[in-house]
């Protein structure tokens, strides 16, 4: 009775102290959100619509470029682990909301001792004796200051920063399929322009075969034109390993062995007419990587808490019970039963400082987390406004480079006109081709360009990790 009463009154003691100390709760950091300025916007934020809204499937049309990224979904290896890291933090936070019950433990044991016969108990038992028992221990700990609230908080925080952090790896996946896929379609397109570039430059060395022969042009005509079909045939070596590259790239994002990748024509690809970035404030709730950086720096948090709490006194209540007996055929009567009950009331002092140095080293990574969290939101702004700036030079660039292959493809026919009736010189003729080549060339990367800026846009929004 005594006992209780001194349990009772330490706990009011330390509950009319709870308001001084008791864990804080989070808010979030006002400093770290982005105000609608945020993006360096080449057209004034008319509304919250985005972009990132979309699902995947209603962004890339192409039914094949859809199955790959579905593929991709169920067997990428970096997603598989990344759920793996769910299920892990998961089981933390069902024990962080296991917090606040007792602990209950059972033993059953039996106790053999040889006891000196000289002594008074070897005396009295003959020498030995042996006790059995059967116990149950039942303890809890009173959450005063808050630190298993805290705990629970952190696990919480925990489970959902992992999977935050699946939704990133899933949006990066889907970005980097649909790059790599246009990226093909790329060297698809230039491949059949080599193709056709050989076959017409193998019919103009015969025509400049043809012209040496009617002495209109010279050996070096002939040697020069063999060198730009050379050249061309080497290009297409090239564009062949760039593309086998690509596809076992590719593949390894399928989560399969490298193989040859199914894809449509780089002329079916449709582009989002209106690309909408919303304001710069949904970023939190739209990047998941910018949440799970805030999940960190709220695990963070709860975590100074707990090692805060660790410096105060802690309030406890142990009960144990059970059986214990002499004789085995005795234990489970009433006669063996005994209970204890024990509170008690800890107050760290001297430890080495291991609780003062592990509040410390918590507030300081709590800082750090931070810090992250506002370069995450940052690295967002700065990734929006690179992609629409990417999308925009790209669709004026393209406008630029198709207005020079007309001009370069016009000036090519001319020089070639002019040189079957003696009026040209050949190298005006090479120039022309070999700059008619490399416009076309420009043109589809060009237009390659505007694609990733649209994929990088929609990532950068925080589109396709639903």
């Amino acid at each position: 009775m005594k006992t209780l009463k001194t349990l009772t009154i330490t706990s009011l003691i330390a509950l009319s102290l709870q308001s001084c100390f008791v864990a804080k709760d989070y808010e979030r950091p006002n400093e770290a959100v982005l105000s609608d300025t945020s993006y360096r916007s080449i057209a004034p934020i008319a509304d919250s619509s985005s972009i990132a809204s979309l699902s995947w499937k209603e962004l890339f049309t192409d039914p094949l470029l859809v199955g790959h990224i579905e593929t991709g979904l169920a067997n990428n290896i970096d997603l598989q682990i990344a759920l793996q890291q769910m299920d892990a933090a998961q089981a933390y936070y069902q024990q962080g909301k296991a917090g606040y019950l007792p602990s209950l433990s059972l033993q059953a044991q039996v106790t053999h001792q040889e006891l000196s016969k000289n002594s008074q108990f070897g005396a009295l038992f003959d020498g030995n004796v042996t006790q059995y028992d059967f116990t149950g221990t039942l303890g809890w700990e009173a959450d005063i200051w808050g630190k298993i609230r805290s705990s629970k908080r952190a696990a919480q925080a925990g489970f959902l920063q992992t999977t935050a952090a699946r939704q990133a790896v899933q949006t990066r996946l889907v970005s980097s399929i649909a790059s790599l896929y246009f990226q093909l379609l790329t060297l698809d397109t230039q491949k059949e322009l080599l193709e056709r570039t050989v076959a017409n430059r193998t019919h103009s060395l015969e025509t400049t075969k043809a012209l040496k022969e009617a002495g209109i042009v010279t050996e070096v005509a002939v040697q020069q034109t063999q060198a730009q079909l050379l050249n061309a045939q080497g290009m297409l070596v090239d564009l062949d390993r760039d593309i086998s590259l690509l596809e076992n790239s590719f593949s390894i994002l399928l989560g399969s062995e490298p193989k040859s990748i199914a894809r449509a024509s780089f002329e079916d690809q449709v582009l989002v007419p209106h690309l909408k970035t919303g304001y710069p404030a949904q970023l939190l709730s739209n990047r998941p990587d910018v949440a799970a950086a805030e999940y960190r720096l709220v695990e963070a948090f709860e975590l100074t808490n707990v090692a805060r709490s660790n410096l105060y006194p802690s309030v406890g209540l142990s009960v144990t019970g059970g059986f214990q007996s002499l004789e085995l055929d005795q234990l489970l009567n009433a006669n063996s039963l005994f209970a204890t009950l024990v509170g008690n009331i800890v107050q760290p002092l001297f430890n080495r400082r291991q609780l003062k140095t592990q509040f410390e080293v918590a507030e300081t990574q709590q800082e750090i987390a931070y810090l992250q969290f506002k370069q995450s939101l940052l690295t967002a702004a700065r990734e929006v406004t690179d992609a629409l700036y990417d999308y925009q030079a790209a669709s004026e660039k393209e406008v630029l480079k198709v207005q020079e292959l007309q001009a370069l493809t016009r000036a090519t026919r001319y020089a070639e006109d002019l040189l079957e009736n003696g009026m040209a010189n050949y190298l005006e003729v090479l120039t022309a081709r070999e700059s008619a080549l490399n416009a076309e060339v420009q043109v589809t990367t060009t237009r390659l360009q505007q694609l990733l800026a649209v994929v990088e846009l929609y990532r950068a929004l925080g589109g396709g990790s639903e």
